[in-house]
């Protein structure tokens, strides 16, 4: 449970702002049409943290405790910087496949995504806590609390986000999961 809720809370927070949640916005302004919209953004989550949690728990059997609890916590300082650094959307991520509604967000959500910090973030966690569908579950409902309301209030929302306060608070869940990490908070996990 407990890795499900940090997962949830963590993206939701990390994704204010994000450029994924830029393209979400830019979608809803196109397309007009939220419901396609929304499970797009969701079937290109659940697809790509899947991946990236896989990639996560794969990592905890190549490194041994030591060296994972390192990489994990500098990892996690590291998240906590890059969320301090605001999202642009690239011109490439603004194209737009003719594959219909649905089609078009998910393959412009899926390669979005690709490298993003809440995909390098869904790794670490999955490392961390060893735990891939509580981390899959977490961070694809943290990417829908942030997205959902993006794409159905749009521009309404926008104007009221405390972007630069979200983002604050995200990275101070990063640093603090990096910091207790490397202090050896998860050697009840063997870390």
């Amino acid at each position: 449970m407990n890795a499900f809720l940090v997962s949830t809370s963590i993206v939701a927070l990390a994704e204010i702002g994000d450029k994924t949640q830029l393209l979400a916005f830019l979608l809803a302004a196109k397309f007009r049409r939220p419901w396609p919209i929304v499970l797009g953004i969701f079937a290109a989550t659940v697809a790509n943290h899947a991946f990236a949690a896989a990639l996560g728990s794969w990592l905890t059997t190549l490194l041994g405790p030591q060296a994972l609890r390192w990489v994990l916590g500098l990892s996690f300082l590291a998240m906590a910087l890059w969320t301090l650094i605001p999202d642009k959307l690239d011109e490439d991520d603004t194209r737009l496949p003719r594959l219909g509604v649905f089609g078009a967000t998910l393959v412009a959500f899926f390669l979005a995504e690709m490298g993003d910090k809440t995909q390098v973030a869904t790794v670490a966690l999955a490392a961390q806590y060893q735990a891939l569908v509580a981390v899959v579950l977490g961070t694809t409902l943290g990417m829908m609390i942030a997205n959902v309301p993006a794409v159905l209030l749009g521009e309404r929302i926008a104007q009221r986000m405390p972007v630069k306060l979200v983002h604050g608070i995200a990275a101070a869940l990063f640093a603090a999961l990096g910091v207790a990490t490397l202090l050896g908070a998860g050697a009840a996990l063997g870390f």
